[in-house]
């Protein structure tokens, strides 16, 4: 009894919700769809143990390309939600089916050790760096590494790697005492609490994001 009980303790888990769709305008003529990523975890294999990133349907794509790439075909990686030509916007049941679908497809990559070793997952999942700088943050091609672009997610989305240099030993990790890295973690444990409500629930027509979040930071 004692053992089953040491081992529940140190059971490493990892938990993930996909939700809060927005529309987002690039301008007056194009828009998107970004979805809000949080993850709670106690596994060793995670820098940081609480975060909250914004993705779009397109960078999950760009993931799911790079992980069957670099796994060299090792993994059967699950599907993505289908591309739907009629997707619309305005439809809250098409945008909740792939909010689902897209949970789905995370739960199982979560669930490989060989695909928890890759960088671009990290960074795609705890850090607000954009695609062209996740493939340059993973190839090493920064200065600044996936940590420090994992540390730092939270902050604004710096434009350059000299406002990431200058603003890193601002950036807040999950042993920090700050109110701004305790947020998350209120936020996850609600989640935790009322997943099924919060994955149904819909803020297509929210406040929009200050600009496309994004924080330009590096590599695990």
């Amino acid at each position: 009894m004692i053992e089953e009980t040491v081992n529940a303790e140190t059971q490493q888990v990892i938990s993930v919700w996909v939700r809060d769709p927005r529309i987002q305008k690039n301008d007056f003529w194009h828009a998107f769809i970004d979805y809000e990523i949080c993850l709670h975890t106690n596994s060793v294999c995670f820098t940081k143990k609480i975060s909250i990133v914004r993705r779009r349907f397109s960078e999950f794509v760009w993931l799911r390309q790079k992980l069957q790439a670099n796994s060299q075909l090792m993994v059967q990686l699950p599907e993505l939600p289908p591309k739907n030509i009629f997707f619309s916007m305005n439809n809250g049941q098409q945008i909740t089916e792939r909010m689902k679908g897209l949970q789905k497809f995370l739960e199982q990559i979560l669930q490989s050790p060989l695909l928890l070793s890759d960088s671009c997952l990290h960074l795609f999942l705890q850090s607000q760096l954009s695609v062209p700088k996740m493939e340059a943050c993973a190839a090493g091609q920064t200065h600044y590494s996936v940590a420090q672009a994992v540390q730092c997610c939270g902050l604004r989305r710096f434009h350059s790697e000299e406002d990431l240099q200058k603003n890193l030993s601002m950036s807040c990790d999950s042993d920090s005492d700050s109110s701004e890295c305790r947020d998350p973690e209120l936020r996850i444990k609600d989640l935790a609490i009322n997943k099924a409500e919060s994955t149904a629930s819909l803020d297509l027509m929210g406040t929009s994001q200050e600009e496309t979040l994004s924080c330009s930071c590096g590599s695990i």
